[in-house]
């Protein structure tokens, strides 16, 4: 009986792509797979035929042989001295054992909702979490931190065997550390449960380790966080995290970063708000206030004639510093206009006469009352700035 084209079988044209030709195969092996369809030999022999079509023409060497020859390329008809020069093509299809396994290794877990065990004695990842100022955030800082974890024990130099013995060869796996067995059409890999993966079998464990060959001890490292860094970072530090067992790779340590709220500025990501209290004549005739700024130092801010209260300002390049750069954020400084709640009989008269005459139509009265205005206020500047020096307080959206 003639065999079906490959492509038929498949059911893609024969100008498919490889990720057509493999979305396809996907589809019919999870409808004819034996284990969905137990006893059906139908079902069986047609799994093995697309599946044996799908490795030839997921290969582009032996797609091409097929592509021109059709089945004959893999009968032995076609070899060095074969039509073209085929150049000895020899390709052999083994559905049994292993060689049927790891060919579909790549849709397993696909069909069968499980995942091909590895034997893996790698050890644990480790989190530990670590909080910083705002100020430490921006500069970048290196901290020291304590935890503890299973390191090598000293007295088997983790073998896990007592010292002046070695470890045996495991008689289950032969040293390699994993067993097959035989599920259906699937040769099944796992772990040697005799000797969970290690190859080897201790008859004189370490009392110290308990034969694990590791112990758990206090470590101390040195952790560089970098300049720019926001709550929610993570820093990965390779190989510091659990030992392996019995001298296996140890796992990673991952260091999440906590940033403290600040007591004066709030971050948005890489620009920071504050507020600035000021006097009500010094927001009506202007002048400047210092600001604090995240380096511990002041910045000038000039304040216009004129100013209301919850204007905002922008101070470039004074923010938190980029992960990615030496870019900064902005600072953004919003003026909040204090109004004095004690004045002289006097300053009361001033400024009824200001508020009545604010709506008057006499050019020269308006300009004469301005000017008295103006003195008075500048008279309060001095007094206020005399008595009650400019305070600042910070905080976002006031």
């Amino acid at each position: 009986m003639a065999k079906q084209d490959y492509y038929e079988l498949l059911g893609v044209a024969r100008s498919a792509s490889h990720d057509e030709i493999k979305k396809a195969y996907r589809k019919l092996a999870m409808k004819y797979h034996p284990d969905k369809n137990q006893g059906d030999k139908a079902s069986e022999q047609k799994f093995k035929d697309i599946s044996e079509a799908y490795e030839v023409l997921k290969d582009s060497q032996k797609k091409a042989a097929y592509d021109r020859y059709g089945h004959q390329a893999f009968q032995g008809g076609h070899g060095a001295g074969g039509p073209g020069g085929m150049g000895g093509f020899d390709f052999q299809f083994d559905f049994g054992n292993a060689g049927f396994s790891d060919m579909f290794e790549d849709i397993f877990e696909n069909f069968t909702g499980q995942q091909r065990q590895q034997p893996s004695r790698r050890g644990d990842d480790l989190r530990y979490d670590i909080e910083i100022t705002l100020e430490e955030a921006f500069s970048g800082c290196t901290k020291n931190i304590n935890f503890q974890s299973l390191s090598s024990c000293e007295e088997c130099d983790g073998s896990g065997s007592a010292k002046g013995s070695d470890p045996d060869t495991c008689s289950t796996c032969s040293g390699s550390g994993k067993v097959r067995s035989q599920q259906g059409f699937f040769m099944m890999e796992r772990a040697c449960p005799t000797c969970q993966g290690s190859g080897e079998t201790i008859t004189d464990p370490c009392k110290s380790c308990r034969s694990t060959g590791r112990i758990r001890k206090e470590k101390t490292l040195a952790v560089k966080i970098p300049a720019g860094v926001d709550t929610g970072a993570r820093i990965r530090l390779s190989s510091e995290g659990d030992m392996g067992l019995r001298g296996a790779q140890a796992g990673d340590l991952y260091i999440f970063v906590h940033v403290k709220p600040h007591a004066y500025f709030e971050r948005d990501k890489q620009d920071l708000y504050c507020t600035s209290t000021i006097s009500m004549a010094r927001a009506a005739l202007g002048g400047s206030v210092e600001v604090p700024t995240i380096e511990g130092t002041n910045v000038t801010l000039k304040i216009p004639e004129g100013t209301q209260s919850g204007q905002n300002f922008r101070l470039s390049h004074k923010g938190m510093s980029s992960l990615k750069g030496s870019s900064r954020g902005s600072m953004f400084v919003q003026v909040h206009v204090e109004t004095p709640s004690k004045l002289t009989k006097r300053q009361k008269e001033i400024l009824r006469e200001f508020d009545s005459d604010s709506s008057s139509k006499k050019p020269k009265k308006r300009e004469k009352l301005s000017a008295r205005i103006f003195g008075f206020l500048s008279g309060m500047r001095e007094i206020w700035n005399a008595l009650h020096p400019t305070s600042i307080c910070f905080k976002k959206g006031v």
